[in-house]
């Protein structure tokens, strides 16, 4: 999944060059490079579908070297997840109907890629066998109030004791809930890595969102053929909006979960990144320009090359600049930056 605009690394991350696509860690892969070249640890580079919107078809293309056109399935419109994914079930099915899915977001970090490829073909045997819907849930090092939480509960029923019965979704918590989360030991954070079969997907989209699934299901001729685009841009913009967790997960009867250790990070804020990025004596990161800092403690610092820049007195703060736009927040505020970015463009910016 690949169509997000990342707005929440305003300036960095912009909708015509989104955070996936970027290399925010300066490690030499952008983030979709890293999740592409990790993905073909399980399956082979021509079995890899990336569902982006039609604007960055030029930026999958170059980043992405040797996949095929027809690997990269284009969104007209935006409209959340629970679409996205449908697209993707119904081509491949028709390609292949005994096929397993992953489905993985292109901009999350995994750091131990051995221990995620051998727990993701773990659940591949699992789904191969039985009727259900495995997610990845992370355990917690933290209470943290940013990520949904997973409730997982024993279960007998699969022969693979490692992966558990899903008990309950739950949305964004406040600290006192992370804190409890935490301590009852049975709470994961949901990584948003989905693994299932496609006909078991299929069957679930029919249930719980049939709207969804007469949409797609009415192109089952137009899969794989030159009319795909054609279908595909026709009836995307009448699809609903809604997450896949919200209208499959939520609402199904046999989702599990694989509680995982593998370094993930789903990068989803400044502060998620910042635990990632080298930091001077006084825990500032510090990235471009000819910049000196004094007295300054806690900061996130990434300039223009060119830009010089002196900084005193400033302590836990974000200052991001990219061309002609600049970012000055409070790490403690960086989750309204998202909302900062909807008033810049409700101005014409």
């Amino acid at each position: 999944m690949a169509g997000g605009v990342g707005s929440r690394f305003w300036p960095l991350s912009k909708q015509s060059l989104p955070k996936q696509f970027l290399d925010i860690l300066s490690v030499g892969e952008t983030l979709i490079q890293q999740t592409f070249r990790r993905l073909c640890l399980l399956c082979p580079k021509e079995n890899i579908f990336i569902v982006t919107n039609q604007d960055y078809f030029d930026l999958c293309k170059n980043q992405l070297i040797g996949i095929n056109d027809d690997q990269i399935l284009c969104e007209p419109v935006m409209r959340n997840t629970a679409p996205c994914i449908a697209y993707a079930a119904f081509k491949i099915y028709n390609l292949n109907k005994n096929s397993n899915l992953i489905v993985a977001p292109s901009d999350h970090l995994i750091t131990d890629e051995l221990k995620f490829t051998s727990i993701v073909n773990e659940a591949f045997s699992t789904v191969s066998t039985d009727n259900v819907l495995v997610t990845l849930g992370i355990q917690p090092s933290r209470p943290d109030t940013g990520y949904g939480y997973i409730q997982h509960q024993e279960s007998n029923y699969l022969k693979n004791t490692n992966i558990k019965k899903v008990k309950t979704f739950i949305e964004k918590p406040n600290i006192d809930l992370a804190l409890q989360f935490i301590d009852s030991g049975d709470f994961l954070w949901n990584a948003g890595i989905f693994i299932f079969r496609a006909d078991v997907i299929l069957k679930s989209y029919k249930k719980n969102l049939r709207d969804l699934y007469d949409i797609f299901n009415s192109g089952e001729k137009y899969y794989n053929t030159k009319e795909e685009i054609k279908f595909i841009n026709r009836v995307f913009p009448s699809c609903k909006n809604i997450s896949f967790d919200y209208g499959i997960l939520e609402k199904s009867d046999n989702i599990y979960v694989y509680p995982s250790i593998f370094g993930w990070s789903d990068l989803g804020t400044w502060g998620s990144i910042d635990t990632h990025l080298i930091k001077d004596k006084d825990n500032n990161s510090i990235n471009g320009g000819n910049i000196k800092i004094y007295n300054s403690a806690s900061n996130i610092i990434i300039l223009d090359n060119n830009k010089e820049c002196i900084i005193n007195g400033l302590n836990g703060f974000i200052v991001v600049e990219k061309e002609d736009s600049l970012l000055i927040c409070k790490k403690e505020d960086e989750q309204q930056i998202k909302k900062f970015v909807t008033d810049l463009k409700s101005k014409d910016r």
